[in-house]
């Protein structure tokens, strides 16, 4: 079905065959091109890997582990576990690497494999390129039997991500405790199941309801927290009568809540509130991509920062954050990074943050939303079929739009006064997304419908 090689790593459908999907053999020659490189670039042996619930994740990780060590490379494995978990124990293992095998929001069909460098941090588009030619001319090397790598199984991680979150300067368990809040979480069947019900009950919110628990792969629902696929959280939020939901994605990097009644507080919002909280102790710059609300724009200047954009994907991200010294940033699908914690997104820290937060607010959930304006953003896809020429695509509609503002960073963006759509590929799945915002939902939708036919009308 398909293979996509980005700079949100090596990711596809289980099956089929080698080259076009994610096969045994594309897993081993990844594997190998990536172990290969970290072994060029110094004398340290060691790489980090986890995986997220999925079906497919045990052969995956067999087949990942056994050619690291083919290699000469000691494995750590943190086993069942989160991405942002791998990517800080890959600093606290002293790591040259890891690999996280997760397919975050797609669908059980899909797995990948997450490169992290020695910071725990997802490897430069240049690393990736030459990653890409190694395994591209398998160019690699086993080594000797002599000199096989070793295999451990550390099970501590998750009690250290836990600590950590708890631990952090700006997370007030004891004010997230006194509330005695009770919640639902929606864990879609992954690792999410084993770390926010015990994150949680760390925070000092000891009632929690937990749906799609069993650690199995077969999602539920699907996967992406987006508010059609969240219905049985809602539902199950109004009948226990929780103060707010939970949900994350598989490998649980993205956080949205819901309301007490049942509404969405919006993934776009997740990220615009831990902000403002984060702000309001420390005055500092802010970034997300261009496909995020401008919310956060208006949050950061509120508190005498600046704000800056990126292209998407949390490489882009987080080199932009590194370049103007923000002190919060990430994206709008309800990724938090927390520059301080670790460069990268994480739903536990996010929750943390949230959670201190809303536990400032004298009333629920829902008043706390009203804090933050009510921009709508209209997010739509449309799906690839091979060899279609994406460039020029966009070139033909830049020329229909050349008297709007437009930014050509990533794919396309077109700004209609206080109005945006952005149209760009995904890196993680074969279709061109259509993100369009604007204060009222009727026009955010009719500006993505007016692109979508543009993009039709130019195929």
């Amino acid at each position: 079905m398909a293979l996509i090689k980005s700079i949100s790593g090596i990711r596809g459908t289980i099956g089929g065959k080698s080259g076009d999907n994610l096969t045994p053999l594309d897993v081993v020659k990844f594997a190998a091109a990536f172990g290969s490189w970290l072994l060029e670039k110094g004398s340290n042996r060691k790489v980090v890997i986890g995986r997220d619930g999925r079906i497919s994740g045990s052969m995956v990780q067999q087949l990942v582990t056994n050619t690291l060590t083919g290699l000469g490379i000691d494995v750590v494995d943190v086993g069942l576990s989160t991405t942002p978990t791998v990517e800080l124990a890959v600093v606290w293992e002293k790591a040259a690497g890891g690999i996280i095998i997760t397919a975050s929001h797609n669908p059980k069909e899909w797995n990948a494999l997450k490169l992290l460098n020695e910071q725990g941090e997802f490897i430069s588009a240049a690393d990736g390129a030459i990653v890409l030619e190694k395994a591209s001319k398998e160019d690699f090397t086993f080594t000797s039997v002599d000199k096989l790598g070793t295999y451990t199984l550390h099970e501590t991680s998750l009690q250290q991500h836990i600590d950590a979150v708890v631990n952090y300067p700006l997370v007030n368990a004891e004010d997230i405790r006194k509330k005695k809040y009770k919640a639902v979480v929606d864990v879609i069947n992954s690792t999410g199941a084993l770390f926010v019900p015990p994150l949680l009950k760390a925070l000092g919110v000891e009632n929690v309801v937990v749906l799609n628990e069993e650690v199995t792969g077969k999602f539920a629902h699907n996967p992406e927290p987006l508010p059609e696929n969240l219905t049985e959280l809602s539902n199950a939020v109004r009948k226990h009568k929780a103060d707010f939901g939970i949900a994350v994605d598989p490998d649980v990097d993205r956080l949205c809540f819901v309301c007490e009644d049942g509404s969405m507080f919006g993934e776009e919002y997740t990220l615009v509130a831990v902000a403002d909280y984060v702000l309001s102790k420390k005055v500092g710059n802010t970034v997300s991509n261009m496909s995020s609300t401008k919310a956060l724009k208006e949050v950061t200047l509120k508190h005498g920062g600046e704000y800056f954009p990126s292209a998407v994907g949390e490489v882009n991200v987080v080199t932009k954050m590194k370049e103007v010294k923000a002190v919060i940033g990430g994206e709008g699908n309800g990724g938090i990074i927390v520059p301080d914690f670790h460069y990268g997104r994480d739903a536990l820290i996010g929750i943390g943050l949230f959670l201190s937060s809303l536990a400032t607010h004298k009333n629920g959930m829902k008043s706390f939303r009203t804090r933050y304006p009510d921009y709508f953003i209209s997010k739509n896809k449309i799906e690839l079929e091979n060899g279609i020429d994406v460039k020029a695509i966009f070139e033909r509609i830049q020329k229909k739009y050349k008297n709007q503002p437009v930014n050509t960073e990533d794919g396309l963006k077109i700004e209609f006064d206080s109005d945006w759509v952005h149209l760009r590929t995904s890196n993680t799945e074969p279709i061109i997304r259509i993100y369009a915002e604007s204060n009222f939902e009727t026009t955010a939708n009719n500006i993505a419908l007016r692109l979508m036919q543009d993009i039709k009308e130019s195929l």
